[in-house]
């Protein structure tokens, strides 16, 4: 890098003056400095450039690697599954040939601990809620009753049951 120091810009400033002079010198100097200005901003711009294609070099790579990550990760599981869905296979027809062979025992040629249907499947009974009517409140009292027993709908303030319990005729004071 080039090493500038007081001494030397001010060299450079005398020598100036005399060659361009002073009515020119303010102009040239001027010039000059849009056009540093232009090279530093040009020199920036390529600098940013280059990192931003940096950068988006070690995303593509960083990229890469995630989706590979993921591929590995997608193919194990999947080969995880058949082999689950494999061994759930055989265990259930291995369940399903002994409960279809099996007998209780006792002569009468009955199925044994679960119920099946003629194509040998389990027969499952449709599941029901004991709460089969959730909407309903049981804790709650009817309107009908609370209007046959005069309960009250609402609560009353202070100042609204001292009027509504007044006697008749006696002035609000």
């Amino acid at each position: 890098m080039i090493d500038l120091g007081i001494s030397k810009l001010a060299l450079i400033g005398a020598v100036a003056l005399i060659v361009i002079g002073p009515e020119k010198l303010p102009r040239v100097a001027r010039t000059v400095g849009t056009l540093l200005g232009k090279a530093q901003r040009y020199v920036a711009d390529v600098k940013a450039e280059v990192n931003r294609s940096m950068e988006l070099d070690e995303l593509r790579k960083m990229k890469d690697t995630v989706e590979s990550a993921a591929r590995d990760v997608h193919d194990s599981v999947q080969t995880q599954a058949s082999d689950f869905e494999k061994s759930w296979r055989d265990t259930t027809s291995e369940i399903t040939s002994s409960l279809s062979g099996e007998t209780s025992g006792d002569g009468t040629g009955e199925p044994g601990a679960l119920a099946l249907d003629q194509a040998g499947s389990n027969v499952v009974p449709a599941y029901r809620n004991p709460n089969k009517n959730w909407r309903v409140k049981r804790a709650a009292v009817p309107q009908w009753y609370k209007a046959r027993t005069h309960a009250r709908a609402r609560a009353l303030s202070g100042a609204a049951r001292v009027a509504r319990n007044r006697p008749p005729g006696t002035a609000q004071g």
